[in-house]
């Protein structure tokens, strides 16, 4: 997986309230997360597109992230618009920068 921006995602994770049941880690389209020793770490924060799949999938909610604001919403947006339009040079959505108007 691609680099997006460095120190921009809004993902955090709260260690002391994770239970360590792995559902971030099977849901994650980008492996941001591993479990070492029956316990999650943050492997690639970077990584994260902000899809909020983990946070959904989180039973205690160890997990939040600002859905809708990365890659993933371009995505999903052209699933809408037929327009692909993304203001990155990621590889997970072609790179599409937007279109100035």
């Amino acid at each position: 997986m691609g680099l997006y921006l460095n120190n921009v995602v809004t993902l955090e994770f709260n260690a002391g309230q994770c239970i360590g049941c792995g559902r971030c880690v099977e849901v994650c389209p980008h492996a941001v997360f591993t479990m070492v020793d029956a316990k999650l770490s943050v492997h690639d924060r970077d990584a994260c597109m902000e899809c909020g799949a983990c946070a959904k999938n989180c039973p205690v909610q160890a997990i939040t992230v600002e859905a809708g604001v990365g890659c993933a919403q371009a995505i999903f947006n052209s699933w809408r618009t037929g327009k692909l339009e993304c203001d990155c040079d990621a590889s997970c959505c072609g790179g599409a920068k937007k279109e100035k108007e």
